[in-house]
């Protein structure tokens, strides 16, 4: 069983509901009947009931035991624009532009999650991912004891030996440009909890630079080095070491010639690259020459499950991340 259909299964268990607030795009329509027919998830689906059932009908879809919920005509539309005037009125909210913004589908399906009527919601086929997450950030606001919200991507290469055979996390390659030291140990820290929840197994943190333990020195590595003592003097239970280059990182025989007194070189499988073009450049280099699947950008650090999709994803990927989001949705 390959690694997405273990996540699958571990859904199964609970059945939790995802809403996915963009499904007038006929690939959310196309995962929705995907993900009922595999049966691992229940699917709140926002938008105009005619137009998704007419593109169901018309593309051979069954998504029947899908709800269908459109914000203009709902009866709770005026109880979510009232809590979120409640939320958000310090902030100089009016209940005009709360009855507003609960029209648009992202808001309406991040209010079902704030209220407990969803579990998690998965956006950003049509929307960016600043418009996933801006109302994200401000009506689930972020986890207690997180000082960032970050993204993630679970990869998943094939014919594999490195990583968690073959399963990694890379982060942050879809929200945070150029973090600070103190960021990076944020991001790093995230990315560990979520490999561990995601594959069950222990998390081992390579903090990625052009340089191995002092093999070159600038302004570049030296905020690696200080973002890896930062990690180890916060979170000493984590295996965590840096700087390190990615051969240095993944490949046990360099790791053992680069770094040879390193507890974790050479078999790291959670990924810190130090800014976004690193990041970005990393998971899609890894995406493409390896024909790896990429599932993300996964968020880290908002209290409630709320994932973002790469506007290019197909419905296999929005199957894979609503199987995720639904597993992130276990301690919820």
């Amino acid at each position: 069983m390959d690694f997405i259909e273990t996540i699958k299964q571990r859904a199964k268990k609970q059945m939790k509901t995802i809403v996915l607030p963009e499904a007038s795009d006929i690939r959310v329509i196309e995962a929705t009947a995907k993900i009922l027919k595999e049966n691992f998830a229940n699917i709140i689906l926002i938008g105009d009931e005619e137009v998704i059932k007419n593109k169901a009908k018309e593309n051979n879809l069954d998504i029947e035991k899908s709800i269908i919920i459109n914000p203009r005509t709902s009866e709770k539309t005026n109880t979510y624009a009232e809590e979120l005037y409640n939320l958000r009125k310090e902030k100089g909210m009016t209940i005009e532009k709360a009855k507003e913004l609960v029209l648009d589908e992202v808001y309406f399906g991040m209010m079902m999650v704030k209220l407990q009527e969803a579990d998690g919601l998965v956006s950003g086929a049509i929307h960016s991912t600043s418009d996933t997450l801006r109302p994200a950030l401000q009506i689930l606001k972020t986890a207690p004891g997180t000082k960032l919200v970050s993204a993630f991507f679970l990869m998943v290469v094939p014919n594999c030996e490195f990583g968690e055979d073959g399963v990694f996390v890379f982060g942050d390659c879809g929200l945070n440009e150029n973090p600070n030291s103190e960021n990076l140990s944020e991001i790093a820290y995230s990315s560990s909890k979520s490999f561990e929840n995601l594959t069950g197994k222990k998390s081992k943190i390579a903090m990625l630079s052009y340089s191995t333990m002092g093999s070159a020195s600038s302004e570049l590595t030296e905020k690696v080095v200080e973002a890896t003592k930062i990690v180890k003097e916060k979170y000493p239970e984590l295996e965590v070491d840096g700087e390190l280059q990615l051969d240095a990182a993944i490949v046990p025989s360099v790791g053992k010639s680069k770094a040879p007194n390193s507890s974790v070189a050479g078999n790291c499988n959670t990924l810190i690259f130090p800014d976004l073009n690193a990041g970005n450049i990393g998971y899609k280099l890894v995406q493409r020459l390896a024909k790896a699947e990429a599932y993300g950008p996964l968020c880290q650090g908002i209290a409630r499950p709320v994932n973002d999709l790469s506007r290019g994803c197909s419905s296999d990927d929005i199957v894979g991340v609503v199987a995720i989001t639904a597993v992130q949705s276990e301690n919820n």
